[in-house]
């Protein structure tokens, strides 16, 4: 059965919160470190496209492989799971190669 990985605990790290007394999600951790990691490597030198474009297609290709894998190909279960309709899944999908 699926589980929420919003719910799961932080394993092996201290918690860290956004807002005082509020622990963050496995899956927010994950993305603070490699925020604070590309930060620290990139140092002051400005990233072309911004760092929001940047996220977004590095976390959203892998995110739709990985959904798409989970429902073994069904692009409307994926889509349902993503929240989004089945036809934006499939200009995604396109978009980033892997339709």
């Amino acid at each position: 059965m699926p589980v929420n990985a919003a719910s799961l605990p932080i394993v092996g790290a201290a918690e860290t919160t956004l807002e005082p007394g509020l622990p963050q999600s496995a899956l927010s951790e994950a993305v603070s470190r490699a925020a604070r990691r590309y930060l620290s490597d990139i140092g002051d030198t400005p990233c072309a496209e911004g760092l929001y474009s940047l996220f977004i297609r590095e976390l959203e290709a892998p995110l739709l492989r990985e959904v798409l894998a989970w429902h073994d190909g069904n692009q409307s279960r994926a889509a349902t799971a993503l929240g989004i309709n089945r036809a934006t899944l499939r200009k995604k999908l396109s978009q980033y190669g892997l339709g």
